[in-house]
């Protein structure tokens, strides 16, 4: 809105009253307004189409945001007089106005876009209330200018609106200026016109200002693409002047957040802008943390701004916004080093309980964390996202905090306590409940005062997608606790390994859980499809943990057996039939399938009916045939198979003979184990390949894992 300045008591200046209403203006800058010359002329009392640059400074410019008018002063910079035309509508009647001081954070420059007909398009009045818009429709362009016409309908384009922005309604931009309704003289009828009025487009606007020399004024981007504003960064702002629209509070907490993250400060004590702030917290990565953490000391024992949690919010959508303040992350490196330096393997061990199904960070998935690692991984799970929201609409407990309360549960006394109290300052900045912190705290305590539960093997699933390289397959690791409980084992590489990448993966993750529990693991179960139970797992190089020790099969070092998940699973009755077949393996003999016995009819027969708890099954010959066979004992739920996978025929099956495979049922695995070492240091004597399938009792839960895939590329190759 723009009006003269008051000087004195009011007094008629022409027509119109000084401190009267003349107009609209559309914002161009901070410091500039634009608006058209006849509402300037008008606002100082003279003529409207005067075509002399007006020499009066004092000129009122108010805008009204969130319903506060703001006043400041303005003086012309750039003059477009009104060119009369001899019908009556003129050219030009253009002018900038300088603002004595920036505008409001809450105003916005105007975007531009050309204007066109048939758009869409909304004028707004000069006191910016809600109810004062006129909707109306670009309807014919003529020499430079563009004819409007409003429906019959709400309100309609009237004196006051002059000079004002008109709106795109599909887009978020200006598209012209209002610049008179065309009057209609005398008594009205139906065939005249009510509703017309015309603009400036921005072609003319960007044309006349080009002429006039103000050029630094003209976008230099093209009119027909406007600038969006960053979602990011007007959320950011938008809190921000909730927070911080006190320009005192502003410089307080700005100079803070300067010193902390050591910036110097303006010496001439200016406030700085919200939107240097927003520059600072989305090119800083512990700006936001740091100011928030000012923020919520602000309000410590008072109510808590939502717009605190709504500027968190903002943050964790941020691609540059760490979690923890500047503080905040020298006080945990420290106290973090010092656990690591008196008892590096506390820090990995709780982090697997804590995060038990959040990938880790490379340094936690080993046995021990050096006191030099510990900055570089605490930074890592910083970025870790957190969870979803709780039911109360609060933020949950972040990955970083769990470990934390872990690693506090088992930490000495004094590291315990200065950790806590970290952590509940942290939660309480964040804005988590602190029953949502309690409660990760008692899980903590809880697992700290357990005995750490045994792993007794380590599953490993093996698939083949039709896109991998051949000899490539991919690979999911778990370790399984004395409980059942299956502990992912997060690999850093997606796949598909190569056959001794997996041996060394494998091998890894045996190893580790033997370190932290002191316990030997020895069962490796490898999950695999149909194709699978033809892979020789047993076969692929595990490596060697000491370097000058030669690397041995992954049979050798561990009871390697297979299961098939695939073809269990369709059978819904296989639960039942397994836990049948594993009451009498104690008395049952094994069924050995020989050349007189190898028909798939025969031996489903046997299976249903004389050898229905038969618990083991051996077969013998030629690889086609033992494939069918192999699948028919899966299906009916026998949980223990043996074949040699290098047979060529049923005049192989003594070959087998030094797996004893009538001995003792639970000690197969041992000796398949023990003769797989014996092929490995002498293949040339023995001939056999072993392949073991073992399926225990108690049946394995293992986390689903959705995984979207190309069509083409979930096809396995067969």
């Amino acid at each position: 809105m723009l009006r003269r300045a008051f000087e004195g008591d009011d007094k008629a200046v022409g027509e119109k009253a000084i401190g009267d209403e003349a107009g609209a203006a559309v914002l161009l800058s901070r410091r500039q307004v634009l608006t058209c010359a006849h509402v300037v002329n008008d606002a100082l009392g003279i003529r409207p189409l005067a075509v002399d640059r007006p020499a009066a400074d004092g000129l009122d410019v108010v805008f009204h945001t969130d319903g506060a008018p703001r006043r400041t002063v303005a003086r012309v910079t750039v003059w477009v007089p009104p060119r009369r035309r001899p019908s009556g509508i003129w050219h030009g009647d253009l002018c900038v106005l300088e603002l004595a001081e920036p505008a409001p954070e809450q105003a916005r420059p105007a975007v531009w876009l050309d204007m066109a007909e048939g758009q869409a398009v909304r004028a707004w009045g000069p006191d910016g209330k809600a109810g004062g818009f006129a909707d109306t429709e670009v309807k014919l362009a003529d020499e430079g200018i563009y004819y409007l016409d409003g429906a019959l309908s709400g309100a309609a384009i009237a004196p006051g609106f002059s000079g004002g922005p008109l709106w795109s309604r599909h887009d978020p931009a200006v598209v012209g200026l209002v610049v008179a309704h065309r009057d209609t003289r005398g008594a009205l009828t139906g065939q005249q016109v009510v509703r017309r009025s015309w603009a400036l487009p921005w072609q003319t606007i960007r044309a006349e200002l080009l002429t006039a020399g103000a050029v630094d004024l003209v976008e230099p981007r093209p009119a027909s693409e406007p600038v969006r504003e960053d979602p990011l960064r007007e959320t950011l702002g938008h809190e921000l002047w909730e927070l911080l629209g006190d320009p005192a509070t502003r410089t307080d907490h700005a100079r803070r957040l300067a010193a902390q993250l050591g910036y110097g400060t303006p010496a001439d004590e200016s406030v700085p802008s919200v939107e240097e702030m927003v520059d600072l917290l989305t090119t800083s990565e512990r700006a936001l943390a740091t100011l928030t953490e000012s923020l919520a000391s602000a309000h410590r024992g008072g109510r808590r701004p939502r717009a605190l949690d709504r500027l968190l919010a903002a943050g964790r959508l941020s691609d540059t916004a760490r979690l923890l303040s500047v503080g905040e992350q020298r006080t945990l490196v420290h106290r973090m080093r010092q656990i690591a330096a008196s008892d590096p393997a506390l820090i990995p061990r709780a982090a697997r309980e804590a995060l038990r199904y959040t990938p880790l960070p490379a340094a936690l998935r080993g046995s021990s964390l050096a006191p030099e690692g510990v900055e570089g991984t605490l930074v890592e799970l910083e970025s870790l996202p957190d969870g979803d929201l709780l039911p109360d609409g609060g933020p949950s407990v972040p990955a970083l905090l769990k470990l934390i309360e872990f690693t506090a549960a088992e930490a000495s006394a004094p590291c315990r306590e200065d950790l806590r109290t970290w952590s509940e300052r942290v939660a309480r900045r964040l804005g988590v409940h602190e029953a949502a912190l309690a409660q990760r705290r008692t899980d903590a305590v809880a697992w700290a005062a357990r005995r750490p539960a045994t792993v007794t093997r380590v599953v490993a699933q093996i698939s083949t997608l039709a896109s991998d390289p051949p000899g490539r397959h991919r690979c999911r690791l778990w370790q399984v606790r004395a409980d059942g409980t299956p502990v992912p084992v997060f690999l850093e590489e997606p796949g598909p390994f190569t056959t001794d990448r997996i041996g060394w993966l494998i091998r890894e993750a045996a190893e580790r859980a033997e370190t932290e529990s002191g316990q030997e693991v020895r069962d490796v179960d490898v999950l695999v499809d149909r194709e699978g139970l033809q892979l020789p797992v047993d076969e692929w190089d595990a490596g060697n943990a000491i370097e000058w020790l030669p690397g041995e099969p992954l049979g050798v070092g561990y009871r390697v057996a297979l299961r098939c998940p695939e073809i269990t699973e369709h059978n819904p009755k296989h639960a039942h039939m397994l836990r049948a077949r594993w009451s009498d393996v104690d008395t049952a003999e094994p069924l050995v399938v020989d050349e007189e016995t190898a028909d798939a009819k025969q031996l489903y027969s046997r299976l249903r009916t004389s050898h229905e708890r038969a618990g083991q099954v051996v077969l013998h010959g030629p690889a086609p045939m033992r494939k069918a066979l192999l699948e028919i004992c899966l299906a009916c739920g026998v949980p223990v198979v043996l074949w040699d996978r290098a047979a060529r025929s049923h005049a192989d099956a003594h070959h087998l003979d030094e797996v004893t495979p009538h001995g003792p049922l639970f000690r197969l695995p041992e000796r398949v184990r023990t003769f797989r070492g014996k092929i490995w240091s002498d293949p040339e004597r023995h001939h056999a390949r072993p392949s073991l399938v073992w399926e225990p009792e108690d049946p394995l839960s293992l986390p689903s894992q959705h995984r979207l895939t190309d069509p083409a590329e979930g096809v396995r190759a067969r």
